[in-house]
């Protein structure tokens, strides 16, 4: 498993970039024909991968209700994020990550509630949900870069 928990962090990386590179403005805009921003999206992956690993294995989620309310499926953006936010952000890729890749050597993951992801593909282990989830975060990973070049960033 360490394998995907650290493809999960070099995807991190590319999108941590995005938070450091751009400004305020350019990853609070929402291009013409997209739903969401940048922040969102990189958000969004943060907040996906909590409710796939701990949320489905019956673990308490490092987030408040707030954060997943705002940033799960289905959710958009409804307001301007300000820097705090971003380097809330930017700690969370990173920091939650390295409490997975713990949790998992502690065994913590014993329980699974089957769910089956938007692709049909049916989640049945915590193993399956963090390999999954390097789909999920690569499927956004290209939506940040077609928004930044939609914006002409």
């Amino acid at each position: 498993m360490e394998f995907s928990i650290d493809t999960t962090y070099k995807t991190r990386k590319i999108l941590d970039g995005f938070l450091e590179n751009l400004s305020l403005e350019q990853l609070n805009t929402v291009p013409p024909n997209f739903r969401n921003n940048i922040f969102w999206n990189i958000k969004h992956v943060v907040v996906t991968q909590q409710l796939l690993v701990y949320n489905l294995s019956g673990l308490p989620m490092a987030l408040t209700e707030n954060e997943v309310a705002g940033y799960r499926k289905g959710s958009q953006v409804t307001g301007d994020v300000d820097q705090q936010a971003v380097d809330l952000l930017r700690k969370q890729l990173f920091s939650l990550l390295d409490k997975t890749r713990a949790d998992y050597n502690k065994g913590l993951f014993s329980r699974y509630k089957e769910y089956t992801v938007t692709t049909g593909t049916t989640l049945t282990d915590v193993d399956e949900a963090i390999e999954f989830n390097n789909f999920h975060e690569g499927l956004h990973l290209g939506y940040v870069m077609a928004i930044k070049r939609a914006l002409g960033y």
